[in-house]
């Protein structure tokens, strides 16, 4: 399995998914896993493919903000990275002696170039991104020529493009990602007055109109609690509180309980927001902008709120703020979690299945 983000431990926020996914596969008395990803605690069984150099180098490229943020950048350190990167994985892919490769962003399946290992090739809303530039469907398209190639996005709203562009030379199947069990488990007691929260890394896109519709809404009385790196120099409003980068037990013991509701106003590609899924697991309600990420999870009105302009926040603010509700929205959206997605566990299954199926091939 490749990733180019994973935590380095309990309290890092970073490829926390990613973390998630090796473990809950790593579980399974079926399959024998090594990693490739930035160095962190490994959970038992779990075996790292880092090589000389790797993990200094992902360390590096870690403390930078990941390789999509620093090729935001676009200077030649940026472009020395990527191909840093490329190089690296290429060996790993060319060393490994693994029947399935298991890719995480498209990106990182360009190095497989040459070889014919069988991949599944996770899709993310960020790669979208990645399809736009000159000769990257063509590239890929020929990288999945030479093997079986499953491609899996986390979301259904992926499968039309994917289809288009892929689905003569791979299989295009969502795949959605679990859950830990342990959001299910969380009670919520309710705060004495309005607790919003927004976690989500300090970007313009990622916090999309969040300041601007905010202005009036929040202060005393109906707080907004902001949780993130600050990955782009962003004016913050005085009505913010902001916590700077979390992790999920200080979010799950310490702010779920006691939130409203979780905020995210994102105008970023998505595919499906990992924290949106553990908000509603623990029977957060949620509002969020209409973008075809939370198009594809959300219900409007049933399992949260979608909002397309200010007022709309206002009358989604003021409808989950009653108690009865928030309560049934709540119920909602963590019945929905547990009906369609599941645990981390049910995601290795399906991920077992499609392992065995290309192996097969």
């Amino acid at each position: 399995m490749v990733g180019t983000s994973f935590p380095e431990n309990a309290q890092d926020w970073r490829g926390r998914f990613i973390y998630d996914m090796a473990e809950s596969v790593a579980r399974r008395r079926d399959l024998s896993l090594s990693l490739w990803a930035p160095p962190g605690e490994l959970p038992g069984r779990l075996e790292s493919a880092l090589e000389d150099g790797d993990s200094r180098f992902l360390q590096k490229m870690s403390a930078q903000g990941g390789i999509a943020h620093i090729l935001r950048q676009k200077n030649l350190t940026s472009v020395v990275m990527l191909f840093d990167l490329l190089r690296r994985l290429r060996r790993a892919y060319r060393h490994s002696r693994h029947e399935v490769v298991h890719v995480n962003w498209l990106q990182n399946a360009i190095p497989l170039w040459g070889t014919s290992t069988p991949a599944l090739v996770t899709v993310l809303g960020s790669d979208y991104a990645l399809l736009d530039k000159p000769g990257m469907r063509a590239m890929l398209r020929a990288v999945f020529r030479q093997r079986p190639t499953v491609l899996a996005p986390n979301a259904a709203w992926m499968l039309p493009r994917l289809q288009a562009d892929f689905g003569d030379v791979a299989d295009v199947e969502a795949i959605p990602f679990g859950v830990s069990r342990s959001w299910f488990e969380v009670e919520r007691s309710g705060a004495e007055c309005a607790c919003w929260i927004a976690v989500t890394r300090l970007t313009r896109n990622k916090v999309g109109n969040l300041f601007a519709w905010g202005e009036g809404l929040f202060g005393a009385q109906r707080q907004l609690h902001l949780f993130g790196p600050m990955q782009e120099q962003l004016e913050l409003p005085p009505w913010v509180v902001w916590h700077g980068p979390t992790h999920p037990d200080e979010l799950r013991n310490d702010w779920f309980p006691r939130a409203t509701g979780l905020i995210t106003l994102s105008m970023h590609d998505e595919g499906r927001p990992q924290v949106m899924l553990e908000a509603m697991a623990a029977g957060l309600p949620v509002i969020a902008s209409d973008l075809p990420a939370h198009l594809d999870l959300i219900r409007h009105r049933d399992t949260g709120w979608l909002v397309q302009e200010r007022s709309q926040l206002v009358e989604a603010l003021n409808h989950l703020e009653d108690v009865s509700a928030n309560r049934r929205i709540g119920a909602a959206a963590r019945r929905c979690i547990k009906e369609t997605i599941g645990d981390w566990d049910d995601c290795a299954a399906r991920y077992a299945a499609l392992y065995q199926r290309l192996a097969a091939r």
